[in-house]
């Protein structure tokens, strides 16, 4: 198993508020894991965020930190919350009212991958899916949690940049009428988790660096964007979908030929998002 629940990259000198982080790039697949699932090593690896802590992997340069899980999604999704167990998978659990993201498998621990595809064979037991959640879910959202607090003390406000990629059929059908197919997608829970002056802000950085971007659809934020964003408290949490197709061979789970284009483009976009962080905006109404 791995030593930590994440890998934290700190800059020489924090220079704003901003925090990034990605939960679902974590790619450690342990021999104990990969024995417990019926999956190839592809197949597994279908709903992780691939190589997105590579693509802002530039930020620390820029003054702010980097927070990327160690495991993958397919073992402990933290972009769930804790108590999100899904009773066809864990034994034991109980069912907590009409969750969409339990039912469909996609809880804390996930019972299946990309297009619906089973993990396991059979049931897991609680004590699996508690030591997962104590050993990997709460020390990265305790260091989460501690790298906005010092953002907030060190600079009056904290923004987090949720960094997430999409499947490119995940975009079918957004885009209407010959429009140009987005290629971000910025979370905010329609407002709730961030200030509307920061993600203007943010998608203007995008939108420089040539991508085609929109707000809340077909991802609107999860469990870190609802749990993180109080813009009232002058902490903002934005969640960041890129289209994989713009960097990676999703088949084979790969960059492509795109890949260094992509992440030098980000470069100018992490710089002045953390620009942001520099600056006092002001506080956001009740």
């Amino acid at each position: 198993m791995p030593q930590s629940a994440f890998d934290l990259i700190l800059p020489k000198r924090r220079l704003s508020g901003v925090v990034f982080a990605s939960p679902h790039s974590g790619n450690c697949y342990t021999p104990a894991f990969l024995r417990q699932t019926p999956l190839d090593h592809l197949a597994i690896r279908s709903s992780e965020d691939a190589y997105v802590d590579q693509l802002f992997g530039s930020a620390p340069e820029y003054g702010v930190p980097l927070l990327c899980a160690a495991m993958p999604r397919a073992y402990v999704d933290l972009n769930r919350s804790p108590d999100e167990l899904d009773p066809a998978l864990i034994e034991g659990a109980v069912r907590r009212g009409q969750n969409p993201r339990v039912a469909s498998g996609l809880g804390v621990i996930p019972r299946v991958v990309a297009n619906g595809r089973a993990i396991y064979t059979g049931k897991l037991p609680m004590a699996e899916a508690q030591h997962r959640i104590d050993r990997y879910w709460r020390p990265y959202h305790q260091t989460l949690q501690d790298l906005l607090d010092q953002a907030h003390r060190d600079f009056g406000q904290a923004i987090l940049i949720d960094c997430h990629s999409m499947p490119h059929e995940a975009m079918d059908g957004v885009a209407r009428n010959s429009r140009r197919c987005p290629e971000i997608v910025l979370g905010d829970r329609f407002g709730a988790a961030a200030g509307g002056e920061i993600v203007d802000r943010i998608e203007a950085a995008f939108s420089a660096a040539g991508l085609a971007v929109v707000r809340n659809a077909p991802f609107a934020g999860a469990y870190i964007t609802q749990a993180y964003g109080r813009p009232s408290r002058r902490q903002h949490a934005v969640q960041v979908e890129i289209d994989r197709s713009l960097y990676l061979d999703e088949r084979q789970v790969r960059p492509n030929a795109n890949f260094d284009s992509l992440r030098r483009a980000l470069r100018q976009v992490i710089a002045e998002i953390a620009e942001i962080g520099n600056e006092q905006m002001p506080l956001a109404a009740e």
